[in-house]
């Protein structure tokens, strides 16, 4: 395969300007078009690419077992017990049909139907990507009563897939090293790897996952693993996504079942809270933009819950209209669905635009709910009593909304009176930092650019979405005035908390905070307010949080800030010999400590600022990372702190 693209040739057009990237050369050229981009994110995607395939063979029916290794090295090992990559003669390319597999873009068992009815692979580049973006790869696969292996250098084989050893088993083995020629990081995180890892058990009920860390060894002198295994599937994935949550039922509803041709798995709970946290995948994709399958979820669910209040006479009463919204207000679920061709569009390409699957699910969900909803009159009311609940806060929400609503500069109206705007008006150049406190938002007004950076300071801890009702959130100053800056409106009265940022006016959000326990507190209360009601925010990178330094030190003339203890360190060591008694060490526990030029330098100024991008890595494991941050239940709570200490910025 070939990519043909354009380049520069002194300004002239001409069949010299036409270059052919052969192979796999294209994938190195670009490889942000293949894997998303060149840092974590990228580097966590070749694991994933590779995983994805011994999935395949999970879902065809042939593998029960998949471990994956970190090594000592940061090369990652994968192998599954599936039926092995061939290894026979490809009539069309001349090669084993191993060499086909991991040399060739596009070319693999999951375009022949026969092979596999579905696949996980978005792109059907795996394998062959992920070799052309490592430095070495080695490929064993064990078939026949045979092992066959096969090592390449970026993308190119170093010899012929040769016989090496006899095996009493099948399966593929892949080894590789990420090339650092490529990737900005090439260390890998074991977390990012877990929680993927647990989310792919909970998808594939009775696949058995184990995750290994050769570069951490327990007290025991075991490695660092973990094994992900579940029985109930997506049964067990709502309960632990709810496991932080006060139920409103105790029930998960589900259905495993196929219409159309399409294999539908949903698991529904509900609770006391105010959210909608759908999760839904296709082929074991998380699909965040949603698509067709979560258009079908909605619908039925709608049109069945209403249907039920009307049928047993439960909204004669109800002085408010009901809206589809009200209906998802507490709602915790998870859709799972298999498509044989699916067809992704959206700008993350994580949105299902397969027209079939709507009435598929539309008409799974209709069936199982309506059968739940006449089995279990007591919860049935109760899910009704939420709804109507819902309702009657969506209109004490109308209010507050319009209050939201920016009013155009002719009418009079205008920004938040506390929001120093920026002269530029292009958002992508444009950035917003929310200031803790009024003290440091003044000096940061002095200190910023006034060019492109606008400061919106907010008076102490916003309100914790997590506990309110959302017309409460609409009536707090901070996240009104959070609202009117952004210039982004809030849905209609049928849609009342989607919130619309096309108009966004800034592509950089910057939270800065003091570098406390407080600090860190109101950071994560605004995290949890973009999460819940702004989640395009973070989708779209425009989320940030500043990193304040948390020392200034100083050996007579020379001056250093220091971010971490580590870097205090080893100013003392450059500079004291060691002691700290010739150093001067000031200690930032605010950023009312400095003043407009310090802030300015170590914090505001592009060129020498550290800040930290918000993403979302899995969505679900997000989810419940939030509710049981900021929900009711303290045991949770002081667990996940206990766990994270050495992470934490805890003040002692």
């Amino acid at each position: 395969m070939s990519e043909e693209q354009i380049t520069p040739n002194n300004g002239a057009y001409s069949a010299d300007s036409i270059q052919v990237l052969e192979g796999l050369e294209a994938v190195r050229k670009r490889p942000a078009m293949y894997i998303g981009d060149i840092s974590i994110k990228g580097l966590h995607h070749l694991v994933y690419e590779i995983v994805d395939n011994s999935i395949d063979e999970a879902l065809a029916g042939y593998c029960d077992h998949i471990e994956v290794t970190i090594n000592e090295d940061n090369s990652v090992t994968v192998q599954d017990n599936g039926r092995g990559i061939p290894v026979d003669y490809h009539e069309k390319e001349k090669k084993s049909a191993m060499e086909v597999a991991m040399t060739v873009l596009h070319a693999g068992g999951k375009f022949d139907k026969g092979s596999y009815k579905v696949s996980g692979g978005l792109h059907g580049v795996g394998m062959s990507c992920v070799n052309a973006l490592s430095s070495h790869m080695i490929t064993q696969v064990s078939r026949d009563g045979k092992i066959y292996q096969q090592e390449y250098e970026i993308g190119k084989p170093l010899y012929n897939v040769k016989e090496v050893g006899v095996s009493d088993h099948t399966g593929t083995r892949q080894q590789f090293w990420p090339d650092k020629s490529i990737f900005i990081e090439t260390v890998y995180d074991y977390k990012i790897l877990a929680s993927r890892m647990r989310e792919l058990a909970y998808l594939n009920a009775g696949l058995r996952i184990t995750l290994t860390d050769l570069r951490v060894v327990n007290e025991d002198g075991s490695f660092k693993s973990d094994f992900f295994h579940s029985e109930e599937g997506l049964r067990e994935f709502v309960r632990f996504i709810e496991s932080s949550r006060e139920h409103l039922i105790n029930d998960v509803i589900y259905l495993n079942t196929e219409k159309q041709g399409v294999p539908v798995e949903i698991a529904i709970m509900y609770n006391t809270g105010f959210s909608e946290n759908i999760h839904s995948y296709v082929n074991n994709i998380n699909t965040i933009e949603g698509g067709t399958h979560l258009a079908g979820f909605r619908r039925a669910l709608t049109r069945t819950l209403k249907k039920y209040a009307e049928d047993s006479k439960m909204l004669e009463k109800v002085k408010v209209d009901i809206a589809g919204d009200d209906f998802r207000e507490g709602l915790t679920a998870v859709i799972s669905i298999k498509v044989a061709e699916p067809q992704f569009e959206g700008q993350t390409k994580t949105k299902l635009g397969n027209s079939e699957v709507m009435g598929a699910v539309d008409q799974a969900v209709g069936e199982v709910l309506t059968n739940y909803l006449e089995e279990h009159p007591k919860e049935a009311k109760m899910i009704v009593d939420k709804v109507i609940l819902a309702a009657t806060a969506r209109h004490a929400a109308r209010k507050a909304r319009e209050m939201v609503q920016r009013k155009s500069p002719m009418s009079g109206g205008g920004l938040p009176g506390k929001l120093a705007d920026c002269s530029d008006k292009d958002p992508i150049k444009c950035e917003l930092f929310l200031v803790e406190g009024d003290s440091a938002g003044g000096t940061a007004k002095q200190g910023r650019n006034r060019a492109f950076q606008a400061i919106l300071p907010l008076r102490g801890k916003i309100l914790n979405v997590e506990k309110a009702m959302y017309h409460k959130a609409l009536e707090s100053d901070e996240i009104r005035n959070i609202y009117t800056a952004l210039g982004v409106t809030i849905g209609t009265e049928e849609d009342s908390k989607e919130a619309n940022i096309e108009k966004l006016r800034y592509h950089k959000i910057i939270i800065m905070t003091d570098a406390d326990v407080d600090g860190s507190h109101i950071d994560t209360l605004i995290m949890t307010f973009f999460f819940r009601y702004m989640p395009q925010i973070i989708q779209n990178g425009y989320l940030y949080i500043a990193t304040p330094p948390l020392y200034l030190c100083k050996k007579g003339r020379i001056e250093e800030y220091c971010w971490t203890d580590a870097q205090r360190q080893k100013f003392i060591e450059t500079y004291g010999g060691g002691s700290e008694s010739a150093i001067h060490t000031q200690r930032y526990k605010g950023l009312g400590e400095m003043n407009a030029q310090q802030l300015w330098e170590t914090t505001m100024d592009p060129e020498h600022r550290m800040l930290k991008q918000i993403n979302i890595d899995n969505a679900a494991e997000a989810d419940y990372v939030f509710s049981m941050l900021m929900g009711e239940d303290v045991g949770p709570r002081r667990e996940f702190i206990e766990e994270n200490a050495t992470y934490a910025n805890i003040d002692t």
